[in-house]
């Protein structure tokens, strides 16, 4: 039987990695900018776990059956699951919104660059793998893109960005990702949605006593139609659509060819700056854009080293 013209697009989109891929950085980027937003207004180990929890509640209609089915993996390979919610639903995303609080969306977006040299890392470290020398190029000419789009093609501009506590969680944060990044290839063979289900489940479980600690100590949700704004996307496009993207994009390439999309996410903050507060459209945008884009080609068409 043939598939429906819907269906037909799904499947490829669902088998083109560096399209999923792009779109995880593109909603990534708008959940950097969203947490900054709404610093302040929403307390970031609340805003982390709401996230997860209605993330949760919205998929679990389409994906009770795969988990009902894929249960008896899911109590042999508990540990693993823990491990993997734990690091890349509750620790990564509760740090980057508390670091969210004391540092610019820009910068926030700039540390993200680290991220492919963090999961290569990780990935060498547990697994032997190592990058090509195509991989390293294209790595450095997409990190070059990244530093002429956030220096503003001013290097004086790069010699006076000073790091803050914001920053530094920020990096935390990534270094716990990318462990999470590179362990992907260990998670147990569950349906993609079962798998997210369960960890996006466990990653809000996770989260609730650090939320009612941060509720004690004063830090209180105060809703409106802006928080509750940004708590319906980040519900849904950055957690439910983004993870998806990002685990297949994964499970099709592996971590260290998907790592250089992360250079994407400052690419598309300075973009969204220009569409939506009307900051104009310069010459080293267009530069930096192109080397980003050079950059991750040369990664991705790139041969996979050999294990160390």
């Amino acid at each position: 039987m043939s598939l429906s013209p819907l269906r037909r697009l799904g499947h490829r989109i669902n088998n083109a990695p560096y399209l999923l891929l792009s779109i995880t950085a593109l909603l990534w980027a708008c959940n950097m900018v969203l947490g900054r937003f709404v610093a302040g207004q929403i307390p970031p180990i609340s805003l982390a776990c709401l996230r997860w929890a209605g993330a949760t509640l919205i998929l679990l209609p389409f994906s009770y059956k795969q988990v009902l089915e894929d249960w008896p993996l899911v109590r042999r390979n508990w540990l693993i699951l823990v491990l993997l919610s734990a690091c890349g639903i509750a620790c990564y995303n509760a740090m980057s919104y508390y670091g969210l609080q004391y540092t610019q969306a820009l910068n926030g977006l700039l540390v993200q660059s680290a991220s492919p040299l963090l999961i290569a890392l990780w990935s060498l470290l547990l697994f032997r793998d190592r990058l090509s020398k195509g991989q390293i190029a294209g790595i450095i000419i997409s990190l070059l893109g990244v530093v002429v789009i956030v220096s503003r093609g001013d290097i004086d501009v790069l010699l006076h960005l000073k790091p803050n506590v914001g920053d530094i969680w920020i990096i935390t944060a990534l270094l716990i990702y990318a462990f999470y990044a590179a362990n992907l290839r260990v998670r147990p063979p569950m349906r993609s949605l079962s798998f997210l289900t369960v960890i996006m489940g466990m990653g809000a479980v996770l989260l609730i006593p650090f939320a009612l600690w941060e509720i004690a100590q004063g830090h209180i949700l105060h809703f409106n139609r802006t928080t509750l704004s940004v708590l319906a996307f980040v519900m849904t496009a950055p957690s439910l659509l983004a993870y998806m993207a990002f685990n297949r994009g994964v499970e099709l390439v592996g971590a260290n060819r998907a790592a250089p999309f992360f250079h994407l996410m400052p690419v598309f903050g300075s973009a969204l700056a220009i569409l939506v507060l009307g900051e104009r459209l310069e010459w080293f945008h267009g530069v930096g854009y192109a080397l980003v884009i050079a950059g991750i080609a040369t990664a991705t068409r790139a041969r996979a080293a050999a294990p160390a």
